[in-house]
């Protein structure tokens, strides 16, 4: 390849890695609007997820099917710098996904005691038979 000549993986590459860094932040937006109860906010980051993650499927199927790739891991022939640009990006959305797992697990756990909750409580008070009034209620430690 001439050095006047576009390098395709050398492209597709840095799109990879904008790709990454781009589902990094908007996860971490996903987080702030749970944490900030912003439904809207939250509904747009995922729908952003879910076109970034498909992109990174078809961008990762285009390098697995490259001629240049042949054999090989489909990064193996750029610069070293980009290279670990790379796995630094990943491995630092491999860390945020995994708080992001959390987090939503957290939260649906947290959500399904409430709804049991206030489900559970129909607002009336029993009276218990005997020489006092004895009120049921129901706590919840958050």
């Amino acid at each position: 390849m001439t050095r006047g000549e576009p390098q395709p993986l050398i492209l597709k590459a840095g799109e990879h890695l904008y790709l990454l860094r781009s589902l990094a932040a908007e996860i971490e937006r996903a987080m702030q609007a749970i944490s900030s109860n912003n439904l809207p906010e939250l509904e747009e980051s995922v729908a952003g997820q879910q076109d970034l993650s498909f992109r990174l499927g078809q961008l990762a199927h285009e390098l697995r099917d490259s001629p240049e790739s042949g054999n090989l891991t489909p990064f193996h022939s750029l610069p070293p710098d980009l290279a670990q640009d790379i796995r630094a990006a990943a491995a630092e959305l491999q860390q945020l996904n995994l708080r992001y797992a959390f987090l939503l697990q957290y939260s649906s756990r947290s959500l399904a005691l409430m709804a049991s909750l206030f489900n559970s409580f129909k607002g009336q008070l029993k009276e218990v038979p005997g020489s006092r009034l004895k009120l049921q209620t129901w706590s919840c430690q958050v």
